[in-house]
């Protein structure tokens, strides 16, 4: 604290910038004391600790879902550029899956499984079981990025599929599958909802249980209140629901409507207006 104390003293930035977290709470309370322009960037659907704690102090807060009121501005959170410019057309969703090797058969729908970089044990458990009893689909394709943690025991619990196209992948590019996913089933970080969001993709969400201030939680329900996600907790995560709430997005107008909503969360240009809000700032102090 000392030390941010003195930066910020010294340097007397125009405007400080808080994503949040620990490492934040020092150099953002030193603007504060300093009476330094203060902008927090909240990226999930509830503040940080140390931004509950600091949000009556701040100039502005830019949120990625919610509403924008005095002092707030909704801003969305950054994805990365190659993920925004998916073509999400039914045309590029076809061209995506020609583009694979091997591709995926134009008349399967796609199902995306991602829990991120180790994995979700249950939720791998659920797919891998979930893949058996879609042995025999040939209207459908299965795609298991499993994470480090979980690939090994899914290779050897996978089932012997028939007539369904089932991939199961350790890590991916997921610019690669996003582009040919209809829907995804993932847990529910910020970056993970961002980019949700900005591709109009319906998805199944499973919040991380025990998430800091269940963060995740907030996030899934803020796209289920909107029409464009289903939330499954992580206990009751198991195939049967997952063929469930597959079967019902996938069906009729459903998946179009989701899509949709999706759509209406996403801000693209997300990082552009984070930075015109943090520029303004800076000129006004």
């Amino acid at each position: 604290m000392a030390r941010a104390l003195y930066d910020v003293g010294r340097w007397r930035p125009r405007v400080v910038v808080s994503v949040g977290g620990y490492a934040a709470a020092a150099v953002a309370t030193a603007a504060v004391l300093w009476r330094r322009p203060l902008v927090l960037v909240d990226l999930d659907a509830t503040p940080s600790v140390t931004h509950r704690l600091l949000a009556r102090f701040a100039t502005v807060r830019c949120v990625a879902l919610g509403e924008a009121s005095a002092g707030v501005v909704v801003t969305g959170a950054p994805v990365r550029q190659d993920l925004a410019g998916i073509d999400r057309s039914t045309e590029g969703r076809q061209s995506a899956k020609a583009r694979l090797s091997p591709p995926i058969d134009a008349g399967r729908r796609v199902v995306v499984v991602m829990t991120g970089s180790l994995g979700a044990t249950r939720v791998n458990r659920a797919v891998v079981e979930l893949a058996e009893r879609w042995r025999d689909r040939d209207d459908l394709a299965l795609v298991q990025v499993t994470g480090r943690r979980d690939h090994q025991w899914v290779l050897a619990s996978r089932p012997a599929v028939g007539r369904l196209d089932y991939r199961v992948i350790e890590f991916a590019e997921m610019a690669t599958w996003w582009a040919v996913a209809d829907v995804a089933i993932c847990r529910a970080g910020a970056m993970t909802v961002a980019e949700l969001t900005v591709l109009g993709l319906p998805a199944i969400l499973v919040p991380l249980p025990g998430a800091p201030g269940d963060h995740q939680g907030h996030n899934a329900r803020s796209l289920a209140s909107a029409g464009a996600a289903v939330v499954v907790t992580d206990a009751h995560c198991d195939a049967p629901t997952l063929d469930r709430e597959v079967a019902e997005m996938l069906e009729g107008a459903r998946w179009d409507e989701m899509s949709r909503a999706a759509k209406r969360l996403g801000r693209p240009d997300a990082a552009r207006e984070i930075a015109r809000v943090v520029l303004a700032t800076g000129e006004g102090s």
